[in-house]
């Protein structure tokens, strides 16, 4: 099993009312492309009750089946919309880390 978490910094010139829009956004495209994606097994994207100290907005928390699975999952056409429509867009800082669980 693999964990690929992501952080996000959304684009400061983006109202509250916009950032809360976006995450939401954010969390729902991610979160389902459960059952889409061959060998996602699990995913969590948090965008509510960060404190203070944070420097990010948004965090995905995904698993997936193998490291094969995660290379597969970055090229899905699923993902790739996403990506391209509800974060690329509106973000300005990811950071990724993935390890073996």
């Amino acid at each position: 099993m693999v964990k690929h978490i992501i952080l996000w910094t959304l684009n400061p010139e983006l109202s509250e009312e916009e950032k809360k829009a976006v995450k939401a956004g954010i969390k729902a495209g991610l979160e389902g492309l459960v059952g889409k994606v061959p060998g996602l097994v699990d995913v969590k994207v948090h965008i509510d009750g960060h404190l203070a100290s944070s420097n990010a907005d948004v965090m995905l928390d995904s698993t997936l089946e193998s490291e094969d699975a995660l290379k597969g999952y970055s090229k899905h056409p699923e993902h790739v919309a996403v990506a391209n429509s509800k974060v690329r867009p509106y973000t300005v800082l990811r950071s990724c880390l993935d390890f073996e669980i």
